[in-house]
């Protein structure tokens, strides 16, 4: 079952508490060795007040918030610490699952055994003196100005007053080292007050250090009352409710601790395998997974040699347990087969499958599984060039190659050996850069008629450039491989066309204004043969002389030059329209022929 959030109890190595998500409901387990067993944790027989809690299981368990503050100095909402064993303070509630908003505080002084409820609302934690010195503040957004603290495990809380005025704290900070009774709350007075750091100094509370007689040794279990956890039994010492004093540098709080025989709780379900529901007769057993086969040779196995199935069983990582029960004993050994190629892959070092003509290339051939001594690879680079290798992916001996022409290169290899074959195929595109793209459009187009668009690109790159087409004020492009594009303005005014020319690495761009009209007149113009000669048949040179011919139209005719406009035709002989725009408010006249010619 899906877990949302997992935390580690420091201090107790294999102790974990997790929330579970089931249909919704989050609920808090313990685990005593690194997850294989899980088990709810016990609620308390009474709240702080000492009125029942009437929270009885299987029906009422205590559930725990595992979040992370997203202030680095103040604490989250589970509290441990590594020279701490045992102490656990979070916060939450009693009841069939995890409420969001009810944050109250609870600590366990036994590694999860007994919990007890210190507050009513969230606090912020602070633990000095390896857990001796517990401070809290409560988690508020209002100003403060009294912490409380407790020397006995939380079983009694004081107050102090850190401060005379009431400060908003943004977070507590302990002088290094896990001995310290020095810590530092800091805050504001108000938000446009500057930072306000407040010292706190327990030292002086306390009259002496701690000798051997003021601490008592516990040992840990489970929930179970099992001794042995993580394969060993451990004791740890903690300061006697009684003792008033300091722990300080020299406190370890390791004691003693004895190494168990192996038992089944020792091992968990190896890789492929799932633990059986649990019958009323015999333990839960370890079964392979539907999709697993135990008895299949490793990827790496190499023909000749051996190899060991799994059992289903494999001790948990961490746990010194010896002798006793050995789950991982009677390993059967096969011997390797010869396994047919899969997952063979072929890529490019550099990176990139478009390439420039000329340009050094490196393929890397791969394989997943399979045989690779007894394996042969045949290799096509799609330009005739072929090869065959051996030891081909053991190596890892690259195929340098150079591609002279432009064009799309089917690159393959073929792994074969008496077991099967596989194949991997990759498609190498060889191309120019591009150096020019002009889009060629008649200026001047009448509403709901077809319009060519064509883009003219240098150099020419068959099959192996895209084009986008963006038409007026659409984010949407068109996309084609021909260098063409056939479409209609279906509203008057003037419209933008864009285009994109894509081949490999390269992109240009050329955009052009069209006007459409309701109605004008084209006028077809011819030239004399001596303008042949000077006409290099390029978009550039048409655009110049279009513009020299409307300019003197223009002029000899007294038609004003925004009216006119001359488009030079691809091709030879030298052949243009001359398009005659109708302006919009044009005054009644008489109409002859003479005069509109």
């Amino acid at each position: 079952n899906p877990l949302s959030c997992m935390l580690q109890v420091r201090g107790v190595k294999g102790v974990f508490l997790a929330n579970q998500k089931i249909d919704g409901k989050v609920t808090t387990l313990i685990t005593y060795n690194k997850g294989r067993d899980w088990d709810f944790l016990n609620p308390p027989d009474i709240d702080m007040n000492g009125k029942p809690t009437n929270c009885k299981p299987p029906d009422c368990y205590l559930h725990l918030h595992l979040r992370w503050a997203d202030n680095p100095y103040v604490s989250g909402t589970v509290h441990t610490k590594d020279t701490a064993p045992g102490l656990i303070m979070g916060a939450g509630n009693l009841g069939s699952q995890l409420v969001e908003y009810k944050e109250e505080m609870y600590i366990t002084s036994d590694c999860g055994n007994t919990w007890r409820q210190v507050f009513e609302e969230e606090h912020h934690i602070l633990y000095l003196d390896h857990g001796g010195v517990i401070v809290a503040i409560k988690d508020t957004s209002i100003p403060l100005k009294i912490l409380k603290f407790s020397i006995d495990e939380g079983q009694t809380w004081s107050t102090h007053n850190f401060t005379s005025t009431s400060v908003f704290v943004d977070g507590l900070l302990s002088e290094p080292g896990d001995e310290t009774l020095v810590m530092t709350v800091f805050g504001h007075i108000s938000y446009r007050s500057d930072w306000e750091l407040v010292k706190v100094d327990f030292r002086p509370s306390f009259p002496r250090e701690c000798t051997d007689d003021d601490y008592e040794s516990w040992e840990l279990t489970n929930l179970q009352g099992d001794r042995c956890i993580m394969g060993q039994q451990r004791s740890f010492r903690k300061r006697k409710i009684s003792s008033w004093c300091i722990k300080g540098r020299s406190f370890t709080s390791a004691f003693t601790f004895k190494v168990c025989e192996c038992v089944n709780s020792d091992f968990l379900c190896d890789y492929g395998f799932e633990r059986s529901a649990p019958l009323k007769s015999e333990s839960s057993k370890c079964f392979a997974d539907f999709w697993f086969n135990p008895e299949a040779p490793p990827e790496d196995c190499v023909l000749g040699q051996a190899y060991t199935s799994s059992t289903g069983y494999r001790k948990i990582i961490s746990n010194v347990c010896e002798g006793g029960v050995d789950l991982q004993q009677n390993l059967a050994q096969h011997m390797c087969p010869l396994i047919a190629p899969k997952g063979l892959e072929i890529s490019i070092r550099e990176g990139s499958l478009a390439v420039k003509p000329g340009e050094d290339i490196t393929f890397i051939v791969r394989q997943e599984q399979g045989d690779i001594l007894n394996t042969k690879y045949r290799v096509d680079l799609g330009d005739g060039f072929k090869a065959l290798y051996v030891n081909l992916t053991m190596t890892g001996e690259p195929i340098r190659h150079r591609y002279e022409n432009p064009g799309i290169y089917r690159v393959s290899v073929k792994a074969e050996n008496v077991a099967g074959h596989d194949e991997a195929v990759v498609f190498v595109q060889v191309n120019s850069p591009l150096q020019a793209l002009n889009l060629e459009v008649v200026p001047v187009v009448g509403r709901n008629q077809e319009v060519n668009l064509t883009a003219i690109i240098l150099p020419k790159n068959p099959n192996l450039t895209v084009f986008y087409w963006w038409i007026g004020n659409s984010l949407q492009p068109l996309l084609t491989l021909d260098n063409f594009l056939v479409t209609k303005f279906v509203e008057t005014g003037d419209v933008r066309v864009t285009v994109q020319a894509s081949c490999g690495s390269s992109m240009l761009q050329d955009s052009k204004v069209v006007h459409v009209f309701d109605h004008f007149h084209v006028l077809p113009l011819k030239f004399t043969k001596h303008l042949d000669m000077y006409n290099p048949d390029i978009p550039e040179w048409r655009e110049d002389i279009g513009r020299v011919v409307t300019r003197l139209l223009a002029k000899e005719t007294n038609i004003s030059e925004e009216t006119l406009m001359t488009v030079v035709k691809p091709g030879l002989p030298t052949t243009a329209d001359l398009h005659v725009l109708l302006p919009a408010n044009q005054p009644k006249r008489k109409r002859s022929v003479t005069s509109d010619k």
